[in-house]
């Protein structure tokens, strides 16, 4: 099990951490999403590690980006 953490921008309400969490639960090895709005935290538990860019691509989805180098 891996375990990476991120930080998300842009993200003001309940339905921002839901969107996010429903788009980055459909990456293919994800196992579990947690999201904290006052943070901006983005925890994602793998099954095996997950390139940054898939999980970069699935908030960009759901409308936000994460914080740092792509």
């Amino acid at each position: 099990m891996t375990t990476t953490t991120y930080t998300v921008n842009g993200m003001t309400c309940g339905h921002c951490v839901s969107s996010v969490k429903e788009e980055v639960g459909e990456v293919t090895g994800v196992t579990s999403v947690e999201v904290d709005l006052a943070t901006g935290l983005l925890t994602v538990a793998s099954e095996s590690p997950i390139d940054r860019a898939r999980i970069a691509s699935a908030v960009e989805e759901a409308g936000y980006e994460l914080a740092g180098r792509s």
